[in-house]
């Protein structure tokens, strides 16, 4: 088992910026694929952003238009989800999640049903 925390959500303004923070004890975080999903009030948990196992390739939504970044740090079991020129509508609650199969398809990091490991999420919320 994977104990996912993730940190640093929050409150920001239009135009913001944010870092979400996920920390994956254990020796075999390097192995995973890393997703963050998101989730607003009343809609599905969607895919946001996904890394590889070494932090060598990573893929966003199409929709977020490059505003979101996703990067990790296997020394310290850590990943990240920088956000850019944040809006209104990303407010949601920001989970991440790991997937054991290390295998890097754009179909699979896409699909929630994949990921073997969930965080509890954290809250953005950001205002007009």
């Amino acid at each position: 088992q994977v104990h996912l925390v993730e940190s640093g959500g929050g409150l920001v303004q239009s135009g913001g910026s944010l870092t979400l923070s996920c920390a994956a004890p254990g020796r075999t975080f390097s192995d995973y694929v890393m997703g963050w999903f998101r989730q607003a009030p009343e809609k599905e948990r969607e895919f946001v952003a996904a890394i590889d196992s070494s932090g060598g390739k990573t893929y966003s939504a199409d929709s977020l238009n490059g505003r979101f970044t996703i990067y990790r740090d296997n020394a310290k079991n850590m990943v990240y989800l920088h956000m850019n020129r944040l809006k209104p509508e990303d407010t949601a609650i920001y989970y991440c999640a790991a997937d054991r199969s290390r295998i890097w398809s754009r179909n699979r990091m896409m699909n929630r049903g994949m990921y073997d490991y969930w965080g509890q999420g954290t809250q953005v919320t950001v205002s007009s």
